[in-house]
């Protein structure tokens, strides 16, 4: 079974910073991509970063040259470095990981539960 645990989510002034922390854990055999999406209220998920096992990293537009994605392959996780942090940052921040595992061992979407950004004044 595969778990991915978040953290550093909170309450953060508008120009402020947070960082982003997402561990996979489990019968992991490879992970091809992680990354980060986001859900605010009323709105669907959408896409903030991601990288590969590679290093190549993607991000939404809204977001370029603010937050930076980062990975750790020894440790299976992933950061988010969120910088100049705006009200419209608010939401559910949700980490993916593409992975393989012992028991289905082909890339295979998992998600964690979820971490709050608030960006307020």
């Amino acid at each position: 079974q595969v778990q991915l645990v978040e953290s550093g989510g909170g309450l953060v002034q508008p120009g402020g910073s947070l960082r982003l922390s997402c561990e996979a854990s489990g019968s992991i055999v490879s992970i091809y991509a992680m990354g980060w999406y986001r859900q605010a209220p009323g709105k669907q998920r959408e896409l903030v970063a991601t990288i590969t096992n590679r290093g190549s990293t993607n991000y939404a537009d809204s977001v370029k040259g603010r937050f930076t994605i980062s990975r750790d392959n020894a440790k299976n996780t992933v950061y988010l470095q969120m910088n100049s942090l705006k009200p419209e940052d608010t939401a559910v921040y949700i980490c993916n990981a593409d992975l393989a595992t012992m028991t289905v061992p082909h890339w295979n979407d998992y998600w964690g539960q979820g971490t709050q950004v608030t960006v307020s004044s």
